[in-house]
């Protein structure tokens, strides 16, 4: 069951601004929040966070290609709409980590972290990208 409502889905994308269809918009959300829901199937991934995480790490992109500080503002737009948000501090503080490093940490130590950023690079196909096995999750744990 998702905890993204669509109250909250509604509020971001009246601030969204690419194409809502685009190469960063719902349809990747989507993929990254499916692949999110099978990895947090293991043992000590919180299925919470990384579904938060799907919506809000590309929320804030101003362009479908170079934008280093998309992240760390998808984590602002989260903290705004925290009232929105069922995760207690701890959860709160690992999806925003999580926006923030996604573009610029290849690996994380923080196994609900990693899964976020295996949950983005699993649909780097879409741009016709191959994921680097090296950096996932079951090799770098």
């Amino acid at each position: 069951m998702s905890i993204i409502t669509p109250d909250l889905l509604s509020k971001i994308r009246e601030q969204y601004s690419l194409n809502w269809h685009g190469t960063h918009g719902i349809p990747h959300w989507h993929r990254v929040w499916e692949n999110g829901i099978k990895l947090s199937e293991q043992q000590g991934i919180n299925a919470k966070v990384l579904q938060l995480f799907a919506v809000f790490h590309d929320s804030q992109r101003m362009n479908e290609n170079t934008d280093p500080n998309h992240g760390p503002r998808g984590a602002e737009l989260a903290l705004e709409f925290r009232e929105h948000i069922p995760l207690d501090d701890e959860e709160f503080t690992l999806l925003t980590i999580a926006c923030c490093l996604h573009t610029s940490e290849h690996t994380h130590s923080d196994i609900t972290i990693q899964a976020c950023f295996d949950a983005d690079r699993l649909d780097l196909g879409r741009v016709g990208i191959t994921p680097d096995a090296y950096f996932l999750m079951w090799v770098c744990t």
